[in-house]
């Protein structure tokens, strides 16, 4: 594989788009607005800057890796000569099954179609496709350059073949792939998200406040941040779709996601994206500041 295509600009889109072009992979970045791509484009120049700065890398390699990428708006346009195409676009099924619609039609049909879904079957995403065998999940971690795990999920039809291929590209990226099979939530949201919502439940019946509750997971569970802060980074309307996914596939209570989170998205406060959530990020990104509205 040379060229990847990655649709999406956003935070996944554009760290999977550094991620492949710094290591020397020819980059199609494709988003329908002019503005994402040169946002896109703007964020990897600084995260390869703070690469730089650390010694990470050169800068020489960091102008290389920029110029791996090139920008498209139109996916027919931006899709032509590539091997894989990752899809990073929202965390909508209609969204997502309708770029794969365009994709079946306007790929050869011996490109790889992934998606960066971290929740909506892959299976029922490759039932838009002609060959759904060449549709798989290759669910990438953010912040995408530094994590390592990349979660590679098999859809019902998925081939070995195919399987096989992703595995061993994502190694070449510097990832550890690991396979799992096609459920909702897959193993990484199904085990994280019901614990973010107990979480959110704890604050929500005044078992203890915002920081109390990611104090005691940081430091009794050693987990490099709380579990309301990482809520926030992720994003709680992200949080909120993907725990609907899984209490739709499950039909099981215990994936109902509590009521304040529901209500902190309907209200807006969806976390760092927003400015608030659990936090106050208004003078900070570092979680300092607990939300007026959970302050004691």
């Amino acid at each position: 594989m040379n060229t990847i295509a990655v649709i999406g600009a956003g935070t996944m889109g554009n760290g999977i788009a550094h991620t492949f072009a710094q290591s020397g992979f020819t980059v199609k970045l494709i988003d329908i607005s002019d503005k994402s791509l040169e946002k896109g484009m703007a964020t990897i120049a600084a995260n390869l800057d703070r690469m730089v700065t650390k010694g990470t890398i050169t800068e020489d390699d960091k102008i290389k890796t920029i110029g791996n990428i090139i920008t498209y708006t139109d996916i027919k346009d931006g899709v032509v000569g590539c091997d894989l195409v990752v899809e990073a676009a929202t965390e909508n099924v209609t969204l997502k099954m309708n770029i794969f619609k365009q994709l079946s039609d306007v790929c050869d049909h011996n490109v790889i179609l992934a998606s960066n879904t971290s929740s909506i079957s892959i299976t029922q995403i490759a039932a838009q496709v002609v060959h759904p065998e060449r549709v798989i999940g290759m669910h990438f971690m953010n912040p995408v350059p530094i994590m390592k795990l990349v979660e590679i999920i098999r859809g019902y039809s998925t081939s070995d073949e195919v399987t096989k291929i992703i595995m061993d590209l994502s190694v070449k990226l510097g990832k550890t792939p690991t396979e799992v099979n096609d459920y909702p939530g897959f193993v990484a949201n199904r085990i994280l998200m019901p614990m973010i919502n107990e979480s959110i439940e704890t604050l929500y019946n005044g078992v203890a406040g915002v920081q109390e509750i990611d104090t005691v997971m940081k430091l009794g569970m050693a987990h490099p941040m709380g579990p309301l802060q990482l809520a926030d980074f992720i994003g709680l309307d992200v949080c909120l779709s993907i725990l609907n996914v899984m209490y739709d596939g499950f039909k099981n209570p215990k994936y109902a996601p509590c009521p304040l989170l529901v209500n902190m998205v309907m209200a807006g406060k969806l976390g760092v994206k927003s400015g608030e959530g659990f936090y106050d990020y208004s003078e900070s990104k570092k979680a300092e500041k607990v939300s007026k509205q959970f302050s004691k």
